[in-house]
């Protein structure tokens, strides 16, 4: 689920296969609108299908030329992302 809370968007819930292809519209919407800081400190799970959708809404902000910036992204995101060679295209914000 994404929420809207102030100047951010939260993402809550699990990040998987399952779950992303919904979670990724929803945050091009989002993203359409204007420039976003997402948060992920209420994540609970994540697979790789996260990290793509990350990666997907950077390019779309590049796209849009709007800036996209993420906080308190999971340990376990990091990791995968580390594994596949993109964490330094990662747009984190300091929390």
């Amino acid at each position: 689920m994404i929420t809207r809370e102030g100047g951010r968007v939260v993402v809550r819930g699990r990040l998987t296969i399952e779950t992303v292809p919904a979670l990724f519209e929803a945050g091009l919407q989002q993203l359409a609108a204007e420039d976003l800081v997402v948060d992920f400190s209420q994540v609970e799970a994540v697979d790789s299908a996260a990290v793509s959708m990350l990666l997907g809404w950077l390019r779309a902000a590049q796209r849009s030329q709007r800036t996209l910036s993420v906080t308190a992204l999971p340990e376990d995101l990091l990791s995968l992302a580390r594994l596949y060679g993109v964490a330094d295209l990662l747009p984190q914000q300091a929390s």
